[in-house]
């Protein structure tokens, strides 16, 4: 029988580790003839658009050079399927490629919405007798999914928030003038990553002085109270803020659009570093930046961690293993037995567990004031950023995968 693997949804610094370590344990298995590809996501399967990765992914240079690349050398997309109750056509042309090409299994590396498509395709599967089955393997920098007690690509995101931060903190202490400088950290409604920026306290740094996160419901008064406390203490004040910190009701009078919807329903923000940055400059007439990390957070493989890249290999590996033994309808999870030593263990659930739902940072990791996280979460943090890649250089810069080695797609 063959295999096809997709990855879906928003990059990360170690989606094709999961990659590498489901064909690896599907080439190793003995029972798979071809492994192939879905170009795009769940796209690839309706479009009939794979490619056999044993043609591509043919030396351990290559094995190792996916291991180390950020995003997704097969491609994303942000599509979701509809119900089959009301359009079964979508599910009707996955059939038919998946046997075209003998495919007996799918695994889909992906989060929140990638595991509503193997819980909504098990279920066709199921319903119609087909001998399909269906493994979902979990990633998001935000590491909002239910169960796993983290995501690969949230370590090595926290690992580069973190470090960037203390940078900028170094760049910020250089002047003699009173300073605000905020850090605006992706996150749309759980406060995972800014919150990961409590571990520079472990190494003295003070700042970042305030951490804001949607789930402390902060209001714009209290966070310019609390800069006007931490103003008095620090002539730089460093302050980390979640994009999904609501300041729409002062975002008109800032001259900032935050309004927005993504293609599965999904409201978003825009500008909230901007939005602050122009209420506390007019607030306290002193010199103003917001910073916006954006992407560079989920694709700064030069500052993964090592635990990360590790980990996330092992579950897509774990993620081959269970769609072999005959499990559908599933997405492999981390569970965690203890911070010191740290150790995980690789376990599954049913992906209606996980699929649309979101993990919040726990409100008892926020202390009293809502500007800041309490030790019992760096605890949590620490060990997921541990080590270093050994990187594969050229001409002084890291080598990536060559995606373009893909070029005629449908060339099987």
């Amino acid at each position: 029988m063959n295999i096809a693997i997709a990855q879906s949804g928003g990059p990360t610094c170690a989606i094709n580790a999961s990659l590498l370590g489901a064909f690896r344990e599907a080439v190793k298995s003995g029972k798979v003839d071809a492994v192939f590809g879905s170009i795009n996501g769940i796209e690839g399967m309706l479009n009939d658009d794979l490619i056999n990765l044993k043609s591509v992914i043919r030396t351990n240079k290559d094995m190792e050079l996916l291991r180390q690349t950020p995003s997704t050398v097969l491609g994303s997309c942000r599509f979701k399927l509809p119900d089959a109750e009301k359009d079964e056509e979508p599910y009707k042309k996955i059939c038919s490629c998946m046997e075209k090409h003998m495919i007996e299994c799918f695994c889909y590396i992906g989060g929140n919405d990638s595991m509503d498509t193997v819980v909504k395709l098990s279920a066709y599967f199921k319903k119609h007798g087909k001998p399909y089955r269906v493994i979902g393997i979990p990633k998001t920098i935000d590491n909002d999914l239910p169960i796993t007690d983290h995501t690969p690509g949230f370590g090595s995101a926290a690992k580069y928030v973190a470090t960037t931060v203390q940078e900028i903190i170094r760049d910020s202490s250089v002047y003699s003038i009173d300073s605000v400088t905020v850090i605006e950290i992706m996150g749309r409604h759980a406060g995972w990553l800014t919150a990961s920026t409590c571990m520079l306290h472990t190494i003295g740094q003070e700042a970042p002085h305030l951490i804001y996160l949607p789930e402390a419901d902060v209001t714009v008064p209290q966070i310019l109270e609390d800069i006007k406390r931490e103003r008095a203490k620090h002539q730089a004040v460093i302050v980390a803020v979640s994009e999904g910190i609501d300041v729409s009701s002062l975002a008109e009078s800032a001259g900032v659009t935050t309004a927005g919807v993504d293609a599965f329903g999904h409201k978003f923000q825009n500008g909230v570093g901007k939005v602050l940055e122009q209420i506390i400059a007019r607030e306290f007439g002193c010199k103003v930046r917001s910073i916006e990390l954006n992407v560079m957070q989920r694709c700064s493989s030069h500052l993964a961690s090592k635990t990360d890249i590790d980990e996330a290999e092992a579950i897509g590996a774990a993620g081959v293993r269970a769609v072999l033994s005959g499990e559908t309808g599933k997405m492999m999870y981390f569970r965690r037995i203890s911070d010191m030593p740290y150790e995980v263990v690789i376990d599954m659930t049913d992906a209606t567990e996980c699929a649309n739902l979101e993990k919040k940072f726990p409100k008892k990791w926020i202390t009293p004031s809502k500007n800041n996280v309490t030790d019992e979460a760096i605890g949590y943090f620490l060990p997921l950023i541990q080590g270093d890649i050994k990187l594969i250089e050229k001409n002084g810069l890291p080598e990536h995968f060559n995606r373009s080695i893909f070029g005629v797609f449908n060339s099987l």
